[in-house]
């Protein structure tokens, strides 16, 4: 449980620097938001995005990451 909280705040405070700085990461961002599923309704002068597919492959990826770090020994 240590691990999974201190690996937590490290990524809580990186992530917080990029954006505090706005780092941009161009290999990330170009396709963020723009994978087939991701919804963007465009209506006199509003935007709004619903990036379905994005959320779920992030979702994915993190599950997978903490499933290999956490590994639990039972």
């Amino acid at each position: 449980m240590s691990k999974f909280l201190v690996f937590t705040g490290l990524l809580l405070v990186v992530s917080g620097f990029l954006l505090h700085f706005r780092v941009e990461i161009p290999w990330l961002t170009e396709w963020m938001g723009r994978l087939p599923g991701d919804l963007v309704i465009k209506k006199k002068g509003v935007t709004i995005y619903f990036p379905i597919a994005t959320s779920l492959l992030v979702s994915s990826a993190v599950s997978l990451i903490f499933s290999v770090l956490f590994k639990s020994s039972k």
